[in-house]
């Protein structure tokens, strides 16, 4: 039987909290959660007696039959409120389609079908479908070499083989011939991750919907496959259709990790870095908003002492019509995903957006902060420097509008920054 688990971020877990239905986590979770956070240099949760207490990371982890749900939160508001977790497990899909991660229109068909009982289900019905779209419209063939006896001469005769294993059967010929066919690495990594569905999922829906995939499916090797085989994938007109169900296989693949002890607790997790997804969101949300004077850069960066770089999040270039010429302003936004009570910023954030302002000839920076209810701030001054003016804020912003994400957060940013 499935256990749903739904937590936010900064919770703590223990082997004794209870699942949606009432059932106790138990030991044996908190073993694994442990096992996987050292594999990946615990970057992910601390360990605590008999649990654990998540960092920044959201998503979803699924072992065995138990699946933990990861929220995001920008308040300190009652964190065991189901109703709540609901707000902000539809905020973080509606982040995430918007981010790109993934589909937009998946989001809004899971709106209206109950049938996914975390984000998981929701990526690989979406996986199913993109899969049974290809099947559809007919997998691509590729050449490839094969070697092996065979009963008509064809392609390249390796002699020395050919003498070892068909001396008295004279009747067949070992060649290296090309064969034209399905078995692919494409279409191997697709089979792979309709396996390994199989395996994790407790959704029944999704297993029907895998079996009847792989009924359908070619017969191509199953492979284990690493990182390295997505490196070796070249995109062209012929592969386009793929992209979609390659980016999820790989987010099955490369987060799977079977038990290798037997049993029923193979794991997955997709976990996203809050901190960056925020940081990206408030990005995308700036492209949209619909001024032509306006130029927004992500990921900044510049050289600042030996190999030592400096990144600020965001940068937005500002044309002004200056004596007849065209002149643009930078400002400067390092975005933060954390709760931020006072309305004072801290020193180390102070100096660093000193040094933004400096390299980036800006004269106003912003540190932008989630909230859920306004605050206003006004910008304070640095004395030295520069000539021209030189500031820096605290800016903070809604994430939700109503009970959805807030999706005019771009505008409201260029009013903090009185652009």
């Amino acid at each position: 039987m499935s256990r749903l688990i739904r937590v936010f971020e900064h919770d703590k877990l223990t082997s004794k909290s209870r699942c949606v239905k009432g059932e106790a986590l138990g030991d044996k979770i908190i073993d694994k959660l442990w096992q996987y956070n050292d594999a990946n240099k615990n970057i992910y949760f601390e360990a605590i007696r008999h649990g654990v207490k998540f960092k920044s990371y959201v998503g979803v982890i699924q072992i065995g039959s138990t699946t933990i749900e990861i929220l995001p939160k920008a308040d300190k508001a009652n964190t065991s409120n189901e109703n709540e977790k609901d707000v902000w497990h539809k905020v973080l899909l509606s982040m995430l389609a918007h981010c790109k991660k993934i589909k937009v229109n998946a989001v809004s068909e899971a709106a209206l079908r109950k049938r996914h009982n975390s984000l998981l289900d929701l990526y690989f019905e979406l996986f199913l479908n993109e899969i049974g779209q290809l099947l559809q419209q007919g997998l691509i063939k590729k050449y490839s070499k094969d070697s092996g006896n065979v009963k008509a001469l064809k392609g390249r005769l390796d002699f020395a083989k050919n003498i070892q294993q068909n001396l008295i059967r004279q009747e067949r010929f070992y060649t290296t011939h090309q064969v034209y066919d399905y078995d692919h690495l494409i279409n191997q990594i697709l089979f792979k991750a309709l396996q390994v569905l199989k395996t994790i999922t407790n959704n029944t829906y999704l297993i029907d919907g895998v079996n009847r995939l792989l009924l359908n499916f070619p017969e191509v090797k199953e492979i284990q496959i690493n990182k390295s085989h997505f490196d070796k994938l070249t995109s062209n007109r012929k592969t386009a259709p793929y992209s979609e169900a390659i980016k999820i296989a790989k987010m099955i693949l490369l987060n799977y990790s079977p038990d290798i002890k037997g049993g029923n607790e193979n794991m997955l997790a997709l976990l996203f870095d809050m901190n960056k997804l925020w940081e990206e969101y408030i990005y995308r949300m700036l492209l949209k908003v619909d001024d032509p004077t306006i130029k927004v850069s992500f990921q900044n960066r510049d050289k600042f002492w030996n190999d030592k770089l400096i990144k600020p999040d965001i940068v937005i270039s500002k044309t002004y019509l200056t004596n007849g010429e065209n002149k643009e302003k930078p400002f400067i936004i390092d975005t933060k995903w954390k709760i931020k009570e006072f309305a004072d910023p801290d020193d180390e954030d102070l100096k660093q957006m000193y040094v933004y302002n400096m390299y980036w000839k800006s004269e106003k920076s912003m540190l932008l902060y989630p909230t859920t209810n306004s605050k206003e701030t006004s910008f304070g001054k640095f004395h030295k420097g520069r000539v021209a003016e030189n500031f820096c804020k605290l800016g903070f912003v809604k994430v939700m509008n109503g009970m959805d994400l807030n999706l005019e957060i771009g505008k409201e940013i260029l009013l903090l920054l009185d652009i």
